[in-house]
């Protein structure tokens, strides 16, 4: 490995980490990225901050809470003159890319102009709104010059042929920092279902269901009709993950590249509040994340906790290029070998569209509270919250049992409570009152 290496991302939307054989299903439908697993650092609990597409995004590429870098609802510009993570990179003699869905220019279905890409300035191949500028099997993209790049395939696969393209137009004897964003499993905006490309939902009938679906199976929930379509599509994703891993191996870039397996949420099917994500709980919010390369060999499992906005601090540091000092993130570069010393694993959860809520996640507990008051379209946050949930993860994983009006767990509650208010001050936000929840 050569001291500045190549970092790929492959970033997919809306993705449970339970749908990976790396985190325990039994499915088979991630055996590339499991075999990348086995060779690299599966990161056990790995956090989204931010369960919703836009600020999700928006965190990582600025390494801060959405709420600071201003974009904590979707339809918010990211900020044209931030220290984002491609600046970040560009300054360090890397070679940028973005190839997929953006998210963060406001254009809808028209090209992003260069002063809204964040600093990938090299190699670009991207629609902002790709859900809206393209369906399951066609639809159109923009290069570099804003010229309109049409395809008539399944998108997952078209993706993957212009982050194809972008490889075999790099130099390998430059450092390339490409992500790689995809909609897949998202499910398609305007057909409000999932879309597996064909014959890909037949497999997965009879699949495995988690545990949270099926208890929690009302009439809104919409798993049913939808999981074996979600299935296919992650199954589709796999294929192209090993498509993209063979081409670096073909340009002699593999084992000079970290490769990062990660999404910005995962998927609830409608069985926690009106739609898929946007809400407190693992199955929203526990994301898979996989490096493999450099020092992230060996098979490790990380099980201490990382939150998405310590992301761009770990791709700076492991490009040997220091985050910007307004970076709310923490590089945990070192979890590749061993646990880090005086970790904090308690992180901060930032939720809106759906309601304004905060909520902290432990290795034990799961607390929330809201703002019933607030507007969650117009209000990024609030000065008063009310408590919601209180959940055990060691005793409760899939988080069937609020436990916030328990008596016996009043002190519990007090201790989350000090330390939720703490990490909200941290964020930048003003300290707000929390209510107990008293019954």
């Amino acid at each position: 490995m050569k001291r500045r290496p190549n970092i790929l991302v492959f970033f997919t939307d809306q993705q449970r980490a339970d749908s990976c054989g790396c985190y325990g299903s039994p499915n088979g439908l991630t055996p590339f990225l499991d075999s990348l697993g086995e060779d690299g650092v599966v990161f056990d609990n790995a956090v989204s901050c931010q369960p919703v597409c836009g600020p999700a995004r928006a965190v990582i590429q600025t390494g801060q809470f959405a709420t600071r870098n201003g974009c904590y609802r979707n339809a918010i510009d990211l900020p044209a003159d931030g220290q984002t993570l491609a600046r970040r990179m560009k300054a360090a003699g890397y070679k940028t890319g973005y190839v997929g869905k953006w998210h963060l220019a406001g254009t809808g279905v028209e090209p992003v102009p260069e002063e809204l890409r964040a600093g990938y300035e090299d190699y670009w191949i991207a629609a902002d709104l790709l859900e809206f500028s393209s369906g399951p099997e066609s639809g159109f993209v923009f290069d570099k010059q804003n010229r309109k790049r049409e395809f008539e395939k399944y998108r997952v696969d078209a993706i993957t042929d212009y982050a194809v393209e972008t490889l075999r137009a790099h130099d390998p004897a430059e450092p390339l920092f490409l992500f790689v964003s995809y909609l897949e499993p998202h499910h398609q905006n305007n057909q409000n279902r999932y879309v597996a490309p064909e014959g890909y939902a037949q497999r997965y009938q009879d699949a495995w269901v988690p545990d949270d679906l099926v208890a929690l199976d009302k009439p809104d929930a919409d798993w049913r009709a939808n999981l074996p379509d979600y299935y296919g599509c992650i199954r589709r994703l796999d294929e192209n993950l090993e498509r993209l891993v063979g081409v670096l191996k073909e340009r002699g870039m593999y084992e000079d590249t970290i490769i990062v397996f990660t999404c910005d949420h995962g998927s609830h099917f409608r069985t926690r509040n009106g739609e898929y994500k946007r809400s407190c709980h693992e199955a929203s919010v526990h994301i898979p994340l996989v490096f493999r390369g450099g020092q992230f060999r060996g098979g490790r499992h990380a099980r201490q906790a990382v939150s998405l906005v310590d992301l761009a601090p770990t791709l700076l540091d492991l490009a040997g290029a220091a985050p910007a000092e307004e970076m709310d993130g923490r590089s945990f570069a070192a979890m590749a070998g061993q646990d880090i010393p005086g970790w904090d694993e308690a992180v901060l959860i930032q939720i809106s569209e759906s309601e304004v809520a905060r909520a902290l996640r432990t290795p034990r507990y799961k607390y929330c509270v809201t703002a019933p008051h607030k507007n969650p379209w117009l209000d990024a946050c609030s000065d008063l919250y009310v408590e919601e949930c209180l959940y055990d993860l060691q005793q409760d994983p899939w988080e069937l049992n609020n436990l916030i009006a328990d008596p016996a767990c009043r002190q519990v509650k007090e201790e989350l409570r000090a330390l939720l208010l703490e990490k909200i001050a941290a964020s930048g936000e003003e300290t707000p009152v929390i209510l107990p929840l008293e019954r």
